[in-house]
């Protein structure tokens, strides 16, 4: 083969265009109070993002550190189509579903910074963090492992027929595990009540979709198990909460699993060691302004609900204030005593 043919051809493989999300035709308007509250707590969950990657630029991070911004809306969106009582887990990439659930910014920045006050007392960094309270079982770092774990607390809920629906998030990278088709022939064979979140933010690791997966529409996942599904934009929160109340009624009501694509971006590489090179800066620019879920709220407030922009600045505000305060104790606070290193061991 031609060698500038076969550079160009590399070129394509290493940087293929990400499909564009799909659009919300029939997402169902926000009344300006809602319209307020996805604008805050998504607007936290980036706040608190872009400061934890500063902390780690500077060093106070070590270890792995997955982003969640640009994919705020997912979370958020089902959140505020669940109830108290259902629970949440997810993988890696997993502050934002923290924050959505009710965790203190406080605890969480502390467990990234390794300090006491931290939500695992500064043993498990940022894949390894639980709150029964806020019944958050857990980001975890083995790629699809959550999604059997979440699948037992569908049967736990069945169990103890305790109306609960368990949220079970993975990325469509982890879709591809086997253990995932696992889990959903028995929440099927079972009818267990979980929903299935798959953030199908285009890369996985580092590799478009179209190059890792033969079916890449991955709300077809579960047909073979009689699973339903649907492809949702998940960069626009209104179409999250719409779609999310519709699967978990489904599970609720005693009908089984339901997975739900959301098809989302994320604006920084899959961790913060990435420097994610399989993909243009023009790509993520144009995402960034043409679908950003935090923007298309604020120009809903500003135009169509009259909101002021000073209010929206103090919103803004208020959001920073809380997440440097976050920042401030979790590089005060001190570090574990070294007898922690001895609490929270199971001896078989």
């Amino acid at each position: 083969m031609d060698a500038a043919k076969e550079a160009r051809r590399g070129s394509d493989k290493t940087r293929e265009k990400a499909a564009p999300p799909v659009p919300a035709s029939n997402a169902p308007a926000f009344s300006r109070d809602e319209d307020l509250h996805a604008y805050r707590e998504m607007l936290l969950i980036r706040r608190f993002e872009e400061k934890a990657g500063q902390l780690y630029g500077m060093g106070l991070i070590g270890g792995f550190c997955h982003l969640y911004i640009g994919q705020e809306a997912v979370v958020i969106g089902v959140q505020m189509a669940s109830t108290d009582g259902d629970q949440v887990i997810t993988g890696y990439r997993d502050h934002g579903h923290m924050l959505a659930c009710g965790m203190e910014p406080k605890g969480v920045m502390a467990e990234l910074t390794g300090r006491r006050g931290g939500y695992s007392r500064g043993k498990g960094g940022s894949m390894h963090m639980f709150s029964r309270e806020k019944n958050f079982y857990g980001g975890h770092g083995i790629v699809g492992a959550q999604v059997s774990l979440g699948t037992g607390i569908g049967f736990a809920n069945k169990y103890r027929e305790d109306g609960a629906v368990s949220l079970t998030y993975m990325g469509d990278g982890a879709a591809n595990q086997g253990q995932v088709y696992e889990s959903f022939n028995m929440a099927q064979l079972w009818k267990l009540p979980v929903v299935y979140v798959i953030e199908n933010n285009r890369y996985a690791m580092g590799t478009s979709v179209s190059r890792a997966s033969a079916q890449t529409d991955f709300s077809k996942r579960g047909v073979s198990f009689g699973i339903p599904g649907e492809q949702v934009d998940g960069m626009d929160v209104r179409a999250v909460r719409e779609a999310a109340r519709r699967a978990i009624g489904h599970a609720r009501d005693g009908e089984g699993p339901y997975i739900l694509e959301m098809q989302t971006y994320r604006y920084r590489g899959h961790s913060m060691s990435d420097p994610a090179k399989y993909r243009t800066k023009d790509e993520v620019a144009r995402m960034r302004e043409e679908s950003d879920p935090i923007e298309q709220v604020r120009k809903r407030l500003l135009g169509p609900h009259g909101v002021p922009e000073d209010e929206i600045k103090a919103v803004d505000a208020k959001v920073r204030g809380v997440v440097n305060e976050a920042a401030e104790f979790a590089t005060s606070d001190p570090e574990p005593d070294p007898s922690e290193l001895w609490t929270d061991i199971l001896l078989g």
